[in-house]
């Protein structure tokens, strides 16, 4: 059987119990392994690591599609339903978003649907969904 390649990241948090809730509470993320200053969260088959960290990410921001998007940032290319009900959790569990989800490049290629949120350190996540998958890497 082929081996389906994952990603690993792994990002600082200044507060793990915040990161707890966060990311197991809110974004629903299932949590594996863990010790006094790291969690392993299951991003979708994916190893995202939270370690414990005092410096804070530098913010900066790019303009793309008349907004200011945060960079760094990461984030998953979801379907448009799991979007959308990602979308209506982080509502309710009343998450500001850095950029309120929204249609950018609309008619165009790349059509996607995108959020931008912070998480409790400060770090930035994308969310977004394309109209047409196979435009993800269109030009």
């Amino acid at each position: 059987m082929p081996v389906i390649p994952r990603f690993h990241l792994a990002m600082p948090v200044d507060d793990l119990a915040a990161a707890r809730r966060f990311y197991g509470e809110v974004l629903g993320l299932a949590q594996g392994r863990s010790a006094d200053t790291w969690i392993d969260w299951n991003l979708h088959g994916h190893q995202f690591v939270t370690h414990l960290s005092p410096a804070a990410p530098k913010r900066i921001h790019n303009p793309v599609d008349g907004h200011d998007v945060p960079v760094p940032h990461f984030g998953l290319v979801l379907p448009i339903p799991e979007f959308h009900a990602l979308a209506e959790r982080l509502r309710a569990a009343g998450t500001e978003f850095v950029i309120e989800p929204y249609v950018r490049f609309a008619g165009e290629p790349g059509e996607q649907w995108t959020m931008f949120l912070l998480d409790p350190a400060g770090n930035a996540l994308e969310f977004k969904a394309f109209a047409d998958d196979s435009q993800v890497f269109a030009v």
